[in-house]
């Protein structure tokens, strides 16, 4: 879930069905029972050698379940006329895709034709915060491959500059709830964000002030000092909370003292029922923990159009 480049909002929705009831923690019990001992394997791999993977895998797996539901078409490249999804301007910065290959790989060594690329994507995305120092679960499986990618689409995708409103209005749509949006919005314990997903809050706040007077004064200047007005630097930015690469309840606590980097984050704070629960999740890594757990399981759970198991995550049978 990470950093979300800005977008507009787009009202026209597609139709996302509710969870769905076919998914089962022992899916593949019978039929490739060291699946996730093969993913695991992938995600620690990879993190060895980079530390930002976790909120990538995170993040990948959001940008999925949110356009036509937990289908990996956020993994497959864009062919001829048709761009696709990883190509849309909000999945520019999506990267570690090549986990995901490589876990494919193994499993389809051990059963062939048997998992698809999505249930990869949500046990490696539950890798990612469990090897983060996160908490762990069972994950439902049985998800299909969807055969359909637009970057189009990802207009859909909610927008760090959205507001408490637009991103109720982004997650009811998909059967959640405000409790799962505060939750959820706790993937951002970790990961990095590049300075155009904040800019908005730091130069040219409004036609008066200069600064969204929301945020501390002292992480306002040293977000100016990393981001000044007619930044050049591409890769420049901030993380999103103090212990980035660790899985906790930090960004709960930083959102409290006015040092969120997103609009969307500072949102949290502008209605009585999300407040609570910010402070609730601040003053306990084990509420939020918990209800994390419960969030994820329903957005993994949105089932799309996935019609095959892809052999190749990157392209449709």
């Amino acid at each position: 879930m990470a950093a979300v480049v800005a977008l507009i909002f787009a009202l026209v929705m597609f139709p996302v069905s509710s969870p769905v009831s076919a998914l089962s923690s022992n899916y593949y019990s019978k039929t490739c029972p060291k699946l996730e001992t093969a993913v695991t394997n992938a995600v620690k791999k990879a993190m060895k050698n980079d530390k930002t993977v976790p909120a990538a895998l995170l993040r990948m797996h959001f940008h999925d379940c949110f356009i036509r539901g937990c289908d990996a078409s956020v993994l497959l490249e864009s062919k001829g006329k048709n761009t696709a999804e990883k190509d849309g301007p909000p999945n520019i910065s999506l990267h570690a895709f090549y986990v995901i290959d490589n876990a494919k790989k193994a499993v389809e060594a051990m059963c062939p034709g048997v998992v698809s690329c999505a249930d990869i994507l949500v046990l490696s995305a539950r890798d990612a915060v469990a090897l983060s120092g996160g908490p762990t679960w069972d994950v439902p499986k049985g998800r299909k491959d969807g055969r359909i990618s637009k970057a189009t689409d990802t207009r859909q995708l909610p927008a760090p500059t959205f507001n408490i409103s637009q991103l109720q209005q982004s997650f009811s749509q998909r059967g959640l709830s405000m409790a799962d949006l505060v939750a959820l919005s706790g993937g951002h314990s970790l990961g990095f964000s590049h300075c155009s997903s904040f800019q908005n809050r730091i130069h040219n706040f409004n036609a008066t002030l200069d600064i969204d007077p929301s945020i501390s004064p002292s992480f306002a200047t040293s977000l100016r000092n990393v981001c000044p007005a007619h930044n050049k630097v591409k890769n420049a930015g901030a993380t999103l909370d103090s212990s980035t690469t660790v899985f906790d309840n930090a960004y709960y606590k930083l959102l409290l003292q006015g040092k969120s980097l997103f609009s969307s984050d500072q949102s949290l704070l502008t209605t009585p029922r999300t407040k609570a629960l910010v402070s609730k999740f601040a003053r306990s890594k084990s509420a939020f923990e918990k209800a994390f757990v419960q969030s994820m399981i329903r957005m993994s759970s949105i089932t799309g159009g996935g019609q095959e198991i892809r052999l190749d995550c990157r392209r449709v049978n």
